[in-house]
């Protein structure tokens, strides 16, 4: 079971720092290499820079919940479910789809408990 995993590039998982603004307010996000990997094909769906990816998600996190919170760690549980609902064929693996044409209501529908669905106040 475990050659799984320990055969992961290590690289994938050193983790790398980088700085990005939002609105003004330069900062700094430390995550390990795969999830910005994972964000980069995330951002590129959409036709974003990952610092744009990082500056919506940001904006709708604080619509929706009303504060942030260790925001690196939502950043990673962003990049798994995203994996995730591509593994259950709920995200298209069709790369030129942009994940904004997708209707979330539908892709989050009758997901495992713990996963959620659309937060309070937030549409596509």
């Amino acid at each position: 079971m475990c050659e799984v995993f320990i055969s992961a590039d290590p690289q994938s998982y050193d983790s790398r720092t980088r700085s990005v603004r939002l609105h003004g307010v330069v900062t700094s996000i430390r995550l390990e290499n795969l999830f910005w990997q994972v964000l980069e094909e995330i951002a590129g769906r959409d036709g974003l820079g990952v610092a744009q990816l990082i500056e919506k998600l940001y904006d709708e996190l604080v619509i929706a919940r009303g504060e942030v919170g260790n925001f690196a760690s939502f950043l990673r549980v962003s990049a798994l479910r995203y994996e995730a609902l591509l593994a259950q064929g709920r995200i298209p693996a069709d790369r030129s789809i942009p994940l904004r044409t997708l209707d979330a209501p539908t892709v989050l529908r009758d997901l495992h408990t713990g996963w959620g669905g659309t937060p309070r106040g937030l549409t596509n």
